[in-house]
């Protein structure tokens, strides 16, 4: 498995795929994590083309189980980002 990629070397990419520098792509980059966010936190989705889907989801209370005691526990009501990968993404990952 390759290691991932780490944030300046996205940078350092996304600088090469513009054409432009690693100021402005760094700046580029922030934005979309800080819209994602922000949308997320809200409760909305974003969809970006071609990689997947971010959203919230929202669970119930409901029962769990302490797997060291075997103690049935209630889990109080939460959410969960979530991300549904891209048809096109999963192609391009199995060649």
């Amino acid at each position: 498995m390759a290691k991932a990629m780490t944030k300046t070397q996205l940078v350092a990419a996304l600088a090469d795929e513009m054409d432009s520098d690693k100021k402005t792509a760094g700046a580029a980059l922030d934005a979309v994590c800080n819209v994602i966010t922000r949308e997320v936190a809200d409760g909305g989705a974003v969809t970006l083309p071609g990689v997947g889907k971010f959203y919230l989801r929202e669970r119930p209370e409901r029962m769990v189980r302490n797997p060291a005691t075997g103690e049935q526990l209630k889990k109080e009501a939460d959410k969960q980002v979530k991300v549904t990968i891209a048809k096109a993404l999963k192609d391009s990952a199995n060649g």
